[in-house]
């Protein structure tokens, strides 16, 4: 198979006078410059040693899946080295550049992937130099480090498989009381697309690096405190013991809400509210931590996010709402915003499955430690004056998990008794005008 470049250009003149290149005339690429496997323009080119030549990034996913054979001459491989084909890389490059007028692009020139020699042998240096408190040598084998993920997926993979992950974060631990800056903000840049691993964790969870990280996510510069809340996520996530050491930190709930209130980037908001979200959690609740984030705010600012979040954001704003809410001085303070059981009820069945049991959940939560069910207000005359009612009923319905369709069932029921009390609609109404909402 041979692919094709069509011109991206409507018309240009040639070097014959009158003569133009129509836009729908195609140029074939060379069947040489095609790596046998991918069939595209090959843009790193080597060669194994049964001299066939591919494309480094698919030959590279054939040797992972467990092949052991070339692709093409079926032959067992006597060694897995991949040689680079300079050769065949700069034909390539010299027919990119001649074929431009048809719209083909150069093959930028490929960096040497790094080696896992490099990357332990770095790591064994930034060991050493950490034991010995030089600074600026960690600081320049850290930037070496996180130079190499920037210039590929594939180095990112050599770092991570040859224990970065765990030197890196004994570095952090370190270095944390001494409060540098900028070493420990490389380290931090790097260490949010490296896993951590168990011992690499419990680096990264002790006093002085928690301290450390929540020193970053309040008086930080925007891209440390997105970086430090990353880890802090990751962290959490792995372990939520953490939670412990955490809470008692000053200023942990106040640069998390921060965060949300406001947000660098989506990925910031998100992390900080999976944070919450961990700290929140059953088995890691504490006392203190629900007073702490309602006085920072929090539930009136995940509602306001909720209005016009995508799915991720409200899943996890839903989430952290479930577990609040858990808590009485969580529930009171949705008691008293007016627009709590409106945005539950507009998120069901419109943005997905998860989002639904959630909302039913806190609607649950809500009604059934509300003490105010009667003719006066209350949340279920709230949630039956935005259509809760004809939502859950469809919901119901349409189908969802036996835990949900149990809440669904009990609060359907309070619904219905306060419908009829209070005459809020025609009881011999049907639903054959009802819509589904998503």
């Amino acid at each position: 198979m041979i692919l094709s470049w069509r011109s991206r250009r409507k018309s240009k003149k040639s070097k014959n006078p009158g003569q133009e290149i129509n836009s729908d005339m195609e140029i074939l690429n060379p069947r040489h410059f095609c790596c046998p496997i991918s069939l595209d323009l090959m843009k790193d080119p080597v060669t194994l040693s049964t001299g066939i030549t591919y494309d480094r990034e698919s030959i590279e996913k054939w040797i992972e899946d467990g092949n052991l054979t070339c692709p093409v001459t079926n032959q067992v491989l006597a060694s897995y080295d991949q040689i680079p084909n300079h050769s065949i890389r700069k034909m390539i490059q010299d027919w990119c550049v001649e074929n431009r007028s048809f719209g083909v692009e150069r093959i930028p020139t490929p960096r040497v992937p790094v080696t896992p020699y490099e990357v332990s042998e770095t790591c064994k240096r930034v060991n050493d130099a950490t034991k010995r408190g030089e600074q600026k040598k960690c600081r320049e084998l850290v930037r070496k480090i996180k130079n190499w993920g920037k210039e590929s997926e594939r180095n990112k993979k050599c770092v991570v498989e040859n224990g970065a992950g765990c030197v890196l974060s004994a570095c952090f631990e370190s270095f944390a009381s001494v409060s540098n800056e900028d070493l420990l903000g490389e380290i931090l840049s790097v260490l949010v697309w490296i896993p951590l691993g168990e011992e690499g964790q419990s680096k990264l969870g002790s006093v002085q690096s928690l301290n450390c990280l929540v020193w970053f996510l309040t008086s930080g510069d925007l891209s440390a405190r997105q970086n430090a809340v990353l880890v802090l996520k990751n962290l959490l996530a792995l372990d939520q013991k953490h939670v412990k050491n955490l809470v008692e930190i000053e200023g942990v709930f106040a640069g998390l809400v921060k965060l949300i209130k406001e947000p660098i980037c989506p990925t910031a908001t998100k992390a900080s509210l999976m944070a919450i979200f961990y700290m929140t959690s059953p088995s890691s609740f504490n006392e203190k931590m629900v007073p702490m984030f309602e006085e920072m705010g929090l539930v009136s600012v995940i509602i306001e996010i909720l209005v016009d979040g995508d799915k991720s954001i409200c899943e996890k704003a839903l989430g952290v709402l479930d577990h609040i809410f858990d808590c009485k001085e969580g529930r009171e303070k949705a008691y008293e915003n007016a627009l709590i059981v409106a945005v539950l009820i507009k998120k069901i069945l419109r943005v997905s499955d998860l989002a639904s049991e959630l909302s039913v959940s806190i609607l649950w939560k809500l009604f059934k430690n509300s003490q105010d069910r009667s003719e006066d207000g209350g949340v279920v005359v709230e949630a039956l004056q935005v259509g809760a009612f004809q939502k859950l009923l469809v919901l119901l319905q349409v189908g969802c998990g036996e835990s949900t369709k149990e809440k669904l069932k009990e609060l359907l029921k309070l619904l219905n008794l306060c419908r009829v009390r209070l005459d809020c609609f025609d009881s011999t109404a049907d639903f054959k005008y009802l819509k589904r909402s998503h």
